[in-house]
């Protein structure tokens, strides 16, 4: 099941089958990010950019959006495994609720 939403120019799909996020702009695959969901917690393992579309905030819009999706389902804690996600987190303290705590 893959669910899209526009956000700011940009389309960005939860791809279930994947298990992962995606990014496009104007058709194109611009960010992933990877998660593993075991029912109440989401593991966001890596954000990647695509190399050439690298240092346009691209990873920090996906994870954004990834984030503001799980908030809104309201029933999964995150697990900010990736680098990249861990940062997001500490730069976005207002969503620090949302953690797993360990």
């Amino acid at each position: 099941m893959t669910i899209s939403t526009t956000i700011g120019g940009f389309i960005l799909t939860d791809e279930k089958d994947e298990s992962r996020y995606t990014l496009m702009r104007d058709g194109r695959l611009v960010s992933v990010l990877d998660y593993r969901d075991d029912g109440s917690t989401v593991a966001l393992t890596r954000a990647f950019t695509i190399p050439t579309f690298r240092g346009h905030g691209y990873a920090g819009k996906v994870v954004e959006g990834a984030v503001a999706d799980i908030e809104a389902r309201g029933d999964r804690k995150v697990d900010a495994v990736c680098w990249y996600v861990a940062d997001w987190f500490a730069a976005h303290p207002d969503r620090a609720h949302l953690l797993r705590t360990r």
